[in-house]
């Protein structure tokens, strides 16, 4: 009776788990792309908000402050990694999402998560000609599927609905921004790891917060340095108009509360299955883009985006299959 209580408990907080990183990051993506990808107009003139770097700042300050009150109601003291640490991961951090927002500009929302969902691709690259790692056949096929899927997603004809909304349509230069959202990322993700590996006891709070407080200075710098920086356009546009001033705190916030509820996930029930709930996230939301936002995709571009998540799911079950293995092992041993 105590088992089936028990995991009727793990099955409502992985319930939990799906439902807030769902609704954070789908209504996240809907502000994206209303606001960011320009198809929304603000005040009597109908401007679009061009400022897309200010949504970094804007999302690191509000990720700093939530991270910091996380700390002071929950976190530990002592033998987490210095403040300093982060400065080098601050700066790819900075960079790789800022070219990740700014490709909004040229290609459309469905197309920007396709192209960022091949992450594999630039870290099986970086693998091979960077630290000589070999890879199974398997996982070839895994990037073979992603890789194929993308580029015939972005080959495929597009609607001229959906360019009519572009700020300024141009294909490879999205898809190249994308790229390098992907690399910088890639290097994100190795100087996290080699932190936590140096300060085991540094929880994902505390590097949120190092993450974003570096984050924030740079983006600060960048968009207020100088005296035409844009940064104070963005802020005088916020002003004249109100509406997208909230709409950006909804869109920062929905970004702090879904890292919430990933780090719960992960803590509760390992990397591997916020994978999987993430992974089909990112489906869901070109779904929504393509019934909410009118951005209709044609028969071959919904076969590409098959083809990718053919290939994300394939990936997921290889890493449940290693995990069940090295599992296996170990019972063996003991």
């Amino acid at each position: 009776m105590a088992h089936r209580g028990g995991s009727f408990r793990r099955l409502v907080e992985l319930a939990f788990c799906i439902t807030g990183i769902w609704s954070a990051y789908i209504y996240q993506g809907v502000l994206q792309e209303t606001v960011l990808w320009s198809t929304k107009r603000f005040g009597p003139n109908k401007e679009r908000f061009e400022h897309l770097a200010f949504l970094n700042l804007a999302q690191s300050a509000v990720c700093l402050q939530w991270s910091f009150i996380m700390i002071k109601l929950w976190g530990r003291r002592g033998g987490h990694a210095p403040w300093w640490s982060y400065w080098s991961a601050g700066i790819t951090n900075t960079i790789g999402p800022a070219m990740g927002i700014e490709a909004l500009k040229y290609i459309s929302y469905p197309a920007q998560v396709l192209a960022k969902s091949s992450k594999m691709i630039t870290v099986m690259i970086m693998g091979t000609f960077v630290y000589g790692i070999r890879y199974s056949f398997h996982e070839y096929l895994c990037s073979l599927l992603v890789a194929g899927g993308v580029s015939i997603f972005a080959l495929a004809k597009t609607s001229s609905k959906t360019i009519n909304k572009l700020a300024n349509p141009n294909a490879p230069f999205g898809y190249g921004l994308c790229f390098l959202n992907l690399v910088f990322d890639g290097f994100t993700n190795a100087t996290q790891d080699s932190i936590s590996a140096r300060y085991p006891k540094t929880n994902a709070w505390n590097m949120m917060l190092g993450m974003n407080l570096w984050g924030t200075v740079y983006n600060l710098i960048f968009m207020f340095g100088y005296p035409q920086a844009s940064g104070y356009q963005a802020i005088q546009f916020c002003k004249t108009n109100p509406e997208a001033a909230w709409d950006i705190l909804y869109y920062c916030l929905c970004g702090a509360i879904g890292q919430n509820f990933i780090f719960f996930t992960i803590s509760r029930f390992g990397s591997l299955t916020n994978t999987t709930i993430t992974t089909t996230r990112k489906f869901v939301s070109i779904v929504v883009s393509s019934l909410l936002s009118g951005n209709p995709l044609s028969r071959k571009q919904w076969g590409s985006v098959a083809m990718v998540f053919t290939g994300l799911s394939y990936q997921i079950y290889l890493k449940r299959m290693k995990k069940a293995k090295i599992i296996k092992k170990k019972k063996k041993f003991f």
